[in-house]
């Protein structure tokens, strides 16, 4: 930034309490406002924030009324606070060597406070809502409860519990361990199922559990301790079954899948998200097309992974799945974009460093998506996908989830990761400092 902004309200530097409520009114000057992506953005616009939610937008900038606390951002860009499609909160994230040798040495209640700081850097960095697609079922829920109710700073989040998978899938913990190790992880997985009345009891275990909505492996994955590969691992009937059941019980459902086979099974099932789709091909694009689904590219992952894996920080068998799904998912993501495939940004954050969110941006524009596209798929499409009519745009009514930076990112999208000011449900998360 070239300049400090001066900002009218003290530098968040505690924790949120249950009892802190935002201020009744704030007025926020803002130099230019995206308040809907997609079209153009607004000039000098007075935010009018009134009990945690957007009541207005003023051309200009308008000085506050009596007792309304006033944010100073003439100088900034502000656009609705972003939204993160795929994130893994739980535990030790973007550094598996360290989560390998500490394996043996943290339990839950570890992973829980590693939880509880991901998620405050998580908001830090502009994202104010995720959907965690996998971790612990009661601790994420746990950590979901405690933001919503002003316990502890982060997103608000949509939780899926455990990634429902068949045995010996991507989503197996006991994959790769020895005898006694594997029989005790699989003595307590519920997410594991084989045929379609098993995988109906995997979803309703879930939803048991709290999952707001639910994720299967349809294929094999990257970080799998398993020479398996990436091929399809779920049949099209379990699939049918994880899907009916999830939408029957008012949930969402995201595959994750790499394979182009099994992306389409999860896409004739009736899937509403597709999570990676490393592997396209024409037949697919047209299923994504024509069903609607949106594709949550998380591009950063097999960048991740891949560095991570020829720096022998991942097993051995996993080097080859991380090149394969490196080289092949810009080139067909490409494909995807440029055919109208509708996007939801979403990073599989976990993989990569917390924090580091906004880096997938530049991905995205790089393959084929502008700015503006890539401001959308994080902020209106993303809302859509999660069923959240909510946020997504600054408009009355609206949550009062907004961010702000130095410079368009219309013009430099990189711009997104340096998030300077970060409001959340009407409170500041993260001000601006005052000019010295």
């Amino acid at each position: 930034m070239t300049k400090a902004w001066l900002i009218g309200i003290a530098v968040a530097s505690t924790p949120a309490v249950a009892q802190q409520q935002p201020p009744a009114t704030t007025y926020i000057q803002a130099g230019n406002v995206l308040d809907r992506p997609g079209r153009p953005p607004r000039g000098h616009t007075t935010i009018v924030v009134r009990d945690g939610k957007v009541a207005e937008l003023r051309d200009g900038f308008v000085a506050p009324e009596a007792g309304a606390t006033l944010v100073d951002l003439r100088e900034a860009f502000v656009l609705p606070g972003l939204v993160d499609m795929h994130v893994h909160l739980w535990g030790i994230g973007g550094d598996p060597l360290r989560a390998r040798l500490e394996a043996m040495t943290r339990d839950r209640f570890d992973d829980e406070m590693t939880a509880v700081a991901n998620a405050r850097t998580t908001l830090a960095a502009g994202f104010t809502s995720v959907r965690d697609l996998g971790g612990d079922p009661r601790g994420i829920r746990a950590l979901r409860d405690a933001i919503d109710a002003g316990i502890v700073d982060g997103p608000t989040i949509t939780n899926a519990g455990e990634m429902i998978s068949v045995t010996g899938g991507h989503g197996d913990g006991g994959n790769g361990l020895a005898e006694t190790f594997a029989d005790a992880v699989h003595a307590t997985e519920i997410n594991l199922c084989d045929g379609p009345d098993s995988c109906r009891r995997a979803v309703r275990a879930q939803v048991a559990l709290g999952a707001r909505v639910i994720k299967f492996a349809a294929t094999g994955g990257v970080l799998s301790n398993v020479s398996g590969g990436l091929g399809r691992a779920m049949t099209p009937d379990e699939m049918r079954a994880i899907v009916e059941t999830a939408h029957a019980l008012g949930r969402k459902v995201a595959a994750h899948s790499h394979a182009a086979e099994g992306t389409k099974a999860a896409l004739e099932a009736g899937v509403d998200s597709i999570e990676h789709g490393t592997f396209l091909d024409d037949d697919t694009i047209r299923l994504f097309r024509s069903t609607g689904a949106y594709l949550v590219p998380t591009e950063i992952a097999p960048v991740a992974a891949l560095a991570q894996a020829r720096g022998g920080a991942l097993p051995p068998a996993t080097i080859a799945k991380a090149e394969a799904a490196a080289a092949a998912m810009a080139a067909n993501h490409r494909r995807a974009y440029a055919a109208g495939v509708k996007v939801a940004f979403g990073t599989d954050t976990g993989v990569s460093r917390h924090g580091d969110n906004a880096t997938e941006f530049a991905l995205l524009v790089r393959n084929g998506l502008t700015p503006m596209q890539a401001i959308a798929a994080a902020t209106v499409a993303a809302a859509d996908l999660l069923g959240r009519d909510d946020i997504g745009v600054l408009a009355p009514g609206k949550t009062a989830d907004i961010i702000a930076v130095a410079g368009s990112p219309l013009e430099d999208v990189t711009r997104l990761e340096h998030v300077a000011f970060v409001m959340h449900r009407g409170r500041v998360a993260k001000a601006v400092s005052p000019a010295k």
